[in-house]
């Protein structure tokens, strides 16, 4: 009876080795996914374990091509970094190359070399004689002291901030400028060197003076330029400003340095100089690819041939633009007062509408006879751009402010058209200036002038434009 009414005893307790047993023979319910050893309980093999595998030979496989392209790509630019060498300037920037290379033909897009002592490296021998030939040829410095009189005083004809320029005559009898630089601690006067030779060796237009050889012996760093017989505008223009520094700021004249002053321009003339100086800059602008900004253009930098034709000169400080949609580039601000685009004095950001205003400053002086910049002037007329500019757009003011000099032999229409042309330039606002192209459309009719080679069209075909390497950003600072 007391065994009836006795409690039930507890279960067994399981021993450790059958707990085991039903945990391993249990399913995995709790997990979200399945168990290693098992498919899905239905004969299924487990895909995680086929797809890892096969994901990570796949990356594998991709990340090894990626590598074998980069390599490939890698070594075929090599070779064009060995032939294009720097960009066309460094403007004193460290680790920037001075030269600039790339494409010189106009058909064809070969790449250059660099100028180092005397010869171009990346020219094999053959090439080198090529360039001889076709007009830059290489002199040593016997050669050009022998054309000088060893480089006497009396055969200067111009003095700038890098060297003298020395009138010369060469072994074949050619009457040449001969232009030696003066290397300085900064190695201005090697950059400058280096990009005359690189960008006027590529280039041929009968508006940009003519390079006829160069000199790189050792030490010494010499130009060889056409001969300017008529010098520069600057010493028309301003002929005592002109006696004073024959060539002023960069360059030096290029041309003869007058002992007396030299009769004044005609109106015809100064109009036939506006649309070569036009010109010039829209070969530089529109015939280049990309854009070649001058960066010094000033009438010390224009020289005026035989028949008073003009040529621009010293591209020691040009830059090559930017490939961007608005081609601005920033640099140092280098160049001469009263020339500065506004914009690029302020901020060193560069474009081609920066030459534009030089050019409207060079207008005005062909237009007034005055100096960008003189401090001998009344309050108020010190600067030119500032002078002129309320007053290009009121006839009475306009005629009262046209150079003396011209002593009232000029057309009227004509004079307004050109001082409309001139407040179009000096805008304060690039975006508001016109570019080159449309300068010499609207000179065209005003100067009257025949000229033997035609102007830019609007939209030139490919194999009239000169491609430069892209990497030729930066332009030796001057």
């Amino acid at each position: 009876m007391a065994d009836a009414f006795s409690p039930p005893s507890p279960p067994p307790a399981p021993s450790p080795s059958s707990a085991a047993d039903d945990v391993a023979d249990a399913p995995f319910p709790l997990s979200p996914w399945p168990s290693p050893g098992r498919g899905y309980g239905d004969g299924r093999a487990n895909p995680l374990f086929t797809i890892l595998p096969v994901s990570a030979l796949a990356i594998a496989l991709v990340l090894l091509v990626a590598v074998a392209i980069i390599l490939v790509v890698t070594r075929r630019a090599r070779p064009r970094e060995a032939d294009a060498g720097g960009s066309c300037s460094g403007d004193g920037k460290p680790g920037a190359p001075a030269s600039s290379c790339g494409s010189h033909n106009t058909r064809s897009f070969a790449g250059t070399g660099c100028i180092y002592a005397g010869r171009l490296v990346g020219f094999s021998a053959a090439q080198h004689q090529a360039r001889r030939s076709r007009g830059a040829q290489v002199f040593t410095y016997r050669e050009l002291e022998r054309a000088t009189d060893g480089f006497s005083e009396g055969n200067v004809v111009g003095r700038g901030a890098y060297g003298e320029v020395f009138r010369g005559r060469l072994a074949d009898g050619t009457t040449a400028a001969i232009k030696r630089l003066r290397l300085d601690q900064r190695r201005q006067g090697e950059r400058e060197f280096r990009i005359e030779v690189d960008l006027l060796s590529r280039m041929d237009s009968p508006f940009l003076v003519g390079l006829l050889g160069y000199c790189a012996d050792q030490s010494h760093r010499l130009l060889v330029f056409e001969f300017m017989p008529n010098g520069s505008l600057k010493s028309h223009l301003h002929p005592a400003a002109g006696a004073a520094g024959a060539g002023g700021g960069g360059g030096g004249g290029l041309g003869l340095g007058h002992q007396a002053a030299p009769p004044p321009l005609d109106w015809q003339t100064r109009l036939g100089i506006a649309l070569d100086c036009a010109r010039a800059l829209e070969f530089l602008h529109e015939h280049s690819s990309p854009a070649v900004i001058h960066r010094d253009f000033k009438c010390s930098n224009i020289l005026l041939d035989h028949n008073y034709r003009a040529r621009v000169s010293d591209l020691g400080m040009a830059k090559v633009g930017s490939n961007k949609a608005d081609g601005q580039v920033v640099t140092r601000v280098l160049g001469t007062t009263g020339y500065l685009a506004p914009e690029y004095a302020s901020t060193g950001k560069l474009t081609t509408k920066s030459d534009v205003y030089s050019y409207g400053v060079v207008l005005l002086e062909l237009l007034t006879g005055r100096v960008p910049v003189d401090t001998q002037r009344p309050p108020g007329q010190h600067v030119l751009v500032s002078w002129a500019l309320p007053r290009l757009t009121n006839r009475q003011k306009l005629v009262q402010m046209v150079d003396p000099a011209l002593k009232g032999q000029f057309a009227l229409k004509d004079l307004i058209q050109v001082a409309a042309i001139a407040a179009m330039c000096v805008q304060t606002k690039a975006e508001y200036r016109p570019l080159m192209t449309d300068v010499v459309q609207s000179l065209i009719p005003i100067a009257k002038t025949t000229l033997s080679c035609s102007s830019t069209p609007l939209r030139p075909a490919l194999h009239h434009v000169i491609f430069m390497n892209p990497q030729c950003g930066d332009k030796a600072s001057s």
